[in-house]
C-alpha cells in the first residue's frame, strides 16, 4: 500500500513538472515572437526616419538652389 501511494505521488509530481516545462517553453516561444516583431518594427521605423531625413535634405538643397 505504501508503495502504491509513493508511486502515485511520484507520478503526480512528475506531471506537474512537465506542465511547468511546457508552460515555460510556450512563454519563451511567445517572447521570441515578440522580439522578432519588435525588430521588424524597428527596421520599419529606421527606414521611415531615413526617408524623412532624405526628404528634408532634398528640400534644403532645393531651397539653397532657389536662393542662389
Amino acid at each position: 500500500m505504501k508503495r502504491l501511494c509513493l508511486t502515485v505521488v511520484v507520478f503526480a509530481l512528475a506531471g506537474c513538472g512537465a506542465d511547468v516545462a511546457t508552460t515555460a517553453a510556450t512563454g519563451a516561444a511567445i517572447k521570441k515572437q515578440e522580439i522578432e516583431a519588435g525588430k521588424q518594427m524597428k527596421e520599419m521605423a529606421d527606414k521611415k526616419i531615413d526617408a524623412a531625413a532624405k526628404a528634408i535634405q532634398q528640400r534644403a538643397e532645393q531651397q539653397s538652389d532657389a536662393d542662389k
